[in-house]
């Protein structure tokens, strides 16, 4: 069970991005959860039901994609060590 599983499309704001990568040829796309809502009954859907669904655009591919959410900010290494 991963995070994909707990959360429900609804429960994201209209404005969240999800990257969705294409486990065949690698290419990345990315979808406002208020585009996945405005496609009819999606909002009771699982986040790994929308990945099960998801299929790659790109002429002639169709695999099937990974998704992820991108974190906005910045990150931090790791910082620590032996005192």
């Amino acid at each position: 069970m991963s995070w994909l599983d707990t959360v429900q499309l609804r429960d994201l704001d209209t404005g969240d991005r999800l990257e969705l990568t294409c486990r065949r040829c690698g290419k990345v796309r990315f979808v406002t959860a208020g585009e996945l809502l405005a496609r009819g009954d999606f909002g009771r859907l699982w986040l790994s039901e929308v990945e099960a669904r998801a299929r790659c655009r790109q002429r002639g591919c169709g695999g099937v994609m990974r998704l992820a959410m991108p974190r906005s900010g910045d990150t931090k290494g790791f910082v620590g060590g032996i005192a």
